[in-house]
């Protein structure tokens, strides 16, 4: 499903880093209970479209996987910068956000890491430095 409408909010927000390229992974609520069942996921890195990340969960994950398992797969690599701080270039507790219309949005058949849903699109956070966005230099290609 694609989304048309841009989505801004306020949250907790990783900045992390995946094969040199650096990306936002923020929550969203669905309603009054703000348990943010929705991850927000997007490059930060100037030029790069959220259809590089999609590319490379393809290019990593099971030649045959769906749009479930692929999303899985990206919401993994997110939830490891979170908790373990691998590639995390910035943590924030609360912090603006905004994602651009024209991403995809994926619902997971049952919870998974703590997220009923995956949000990816083209993505900015607030307060963020050229030099924290700015790609990576890597060995590892995707």
């Amino acid at each position: 499903m694609t989304s048309d409408e841009v989505l801004t909010g306020t949250s907790r927000v990783t900045v992390f880093a995946l094969f040199g390229v650096v990306f936002g992974y923020a929550t969203h609520h669905l309603d009054a209970r703000r348990i943010g069942e929705v991850a927000v996921i997007g490059p930060l890195t100037s030029g790069v479209d959220w259809k590089h990340l999609w590319q490379m969960a393809r290019d990593c994950g099971r030649p045959t996987a769906g749009d479930a398992e692929l999303a899985q797969w990206v919401l993994t690599q997110a939830t490891r910068a979170f908790v373990c701080g691998s590639d995390r270039i910035a943590q924030f507790d609360a912090n603006g956000w905004r994602l651009e219309p024209g991403g995809m949005r994926v619902r997971f058949e049952s919870t998974y890491a703590n997220r009923d849903q995956l949000w990816l699109g083209n993505l900015t956070v607030d307060g963020l430095a050229e030099d924290q966005v700015s790609w990576r230099p890597t060995i590892y290609t995707a």
